[in-house]
Formats: C-alpha cells, sequence, structure tokens
C-alpha cells in the first residue's frame, strides 16, 4: 500500500492540464441515451459527490480553466448531467448532480437518484471518480454509492476534495479511514485551490481511461 501521507512529488513531470470541451448538458433519461450514442464507444468516467464536495470546481482545475464549470456558494446548483470531452485523450468526463441537499424536493431527489442509477448500471460507465469531503468523517450516502459501484464492477476512484482546508495529519487520518472502508484503496487528496493533487488525479482518470480505450495518455 501507499504511504498515508500523500506529498507533492517534485521529481515527476507535470502532467499538461486537460483540454476540457462540454459536449451535452442533458436533464432526463431520454436526452442522456440519444446523447451516450453519439459518443463513440469513448470511455466514460462519471464524477459523482454529495452537493457542495467542490465538484465544478475540481472540473476547473483539471482543465487549469476558472469558469468551465460553473461554481457557487449554493450547494445542488448542478441540475443536469454535463458531458465533456477530454482531449487530447479522448474520453468523457460526466458530472452528475450532486446528492444529498436537504432543500431539493424529495421528488426531485428522487428523480435524479434514478438516472444517475440508471446511468452507472446501464450508460456504459468505464469508472467512477467519487469525490468526498476531505474535512467530515466517511458519510453514509458517499459509503453506498462506493458500495453500489463495486457491486456493479465499476472502478472506483475516491476523490478527498477541500484537502487544503485539513492538516497533513487530518488528511492521513481521513485518507487511512476510507481506506479501511474500501479493502485498502486509498483515496488521493485533492485541493481545486493551491493544486495539491491535482496533477495525480489527471494521471489516475487517464488510467482508468485506458483500461477501455488503450493507450490513451
Amino acid at each position: 500500500m501507499r504511504s498515508a501521507v500523500q506529498e507533492r512529488d517534485e521529481t515527476k513531470a507535470p502532467f499538461p492540464p486537460f483540454v476540457l470541451t462540454l459536449e451535452a448538458t442533458v436533464f432526463n433519461r431520454k436526452q442522456l441515451e440519444d446523447h451516450l450514442r453519439t459518443l463513440g464507444g469513448a470511455a466514460q468516467i462519471a464524477l459523482a459527490g454529495r452537493s457542495n464536495v467542490g465538484k465544478s470546481s475540481l472540473i476547473n482545475a483539471l482543465g487549469q480553466r476558472r469558469r468551465l464549470a460553473k461554481t457557487s456558494a449554493t450547494p445542488g446548483k448542478t441540475r443536469s448531467v454535463n458531458l465533456y470531452r477530454v482531449a487530447p485523450h479522448g474520453f468523457i468526463l460526466s458530472d452528475l448532480p450532486g446528492y444529498g441537499y436537504a432543500r431539493c424536493g424529495r421528488e426531485e431527489q428522487r428523480r435524479w437518484a434514478r438516472l444517475i442509477e440508471e446511468y452507472l448500471r446501464h450508460g456504459g460507465v468505464t469508472a467512477l471518480a467519487l469525490l468526498i469531503d476531505c474535512r467530515i468523517p466517511p458519510q453514509n450516502a458517499d459509503r453506498e454509492l462506493a458500495d453500489f459501484a463495486r457491486a456493479a464492477g465499476i472502478p472506483l476512484l475516491p476523490l478527498l476534495t477541500k484537502a487544503d482546508k485539513c492538516s497533513q495529519a487530518e488528511r492521513s487520518r481521513r485518507r487511512q479511514e476510507w481506506s479501511r472502508l474500501l479493502d485498502g484503496v486509498l483515496p488521493l487528496a485533492v485541493s481545486s485551490r493551491d493544486g495539491l493533487g491535482i496533477d495525480d488525479a489527471r494521471r489516475a482518470l487517464c488510467a482508468l481511461a485506458a483500461r477501455e480505450e488503450g493507450d490513451v495518455c
């Protein structure tokens, strides 16, 4: 197992930022199915996490662009599935709606939950990047999604977001907590604010896509 302390590795060459293009924004299952048929068999990596976990900020950091994905101080802002093409590697990042926002109506929560489940089960997803807030203990909703992905045979990449807001000791402790829950899979700690772990996240996403498409990175 890798060390529990994730350091910046100065010996690694920087991984070039992704060039991200928004391919589609979809609001229901029919639209999603229609757009998935246009992807030409490209690997799809889904990004999922609780509302306000920092998905939009991570997408912007991966592409080193400030306003590619809209960020907001209001949780639950993403109310669609956004499909991004990643160049030059050719795979798709699927930005899924955040879950767990209490002010979102129950019917809307159920509708998005059904869409996410259908997409993960039948949408040809290559892997799931599960975004987890580094500042808080493991939450049931995150654990349930991780268990769902593993039961469905979907490779899992756990990413601890907002790592800049935790000390190194706190990050190490949180990574170990999740490693025990995920049978030894050690999450990457990332920060969209100061860039911690962003290069490693790009490498990991490319490696997952490469399993499906061959050497794309």
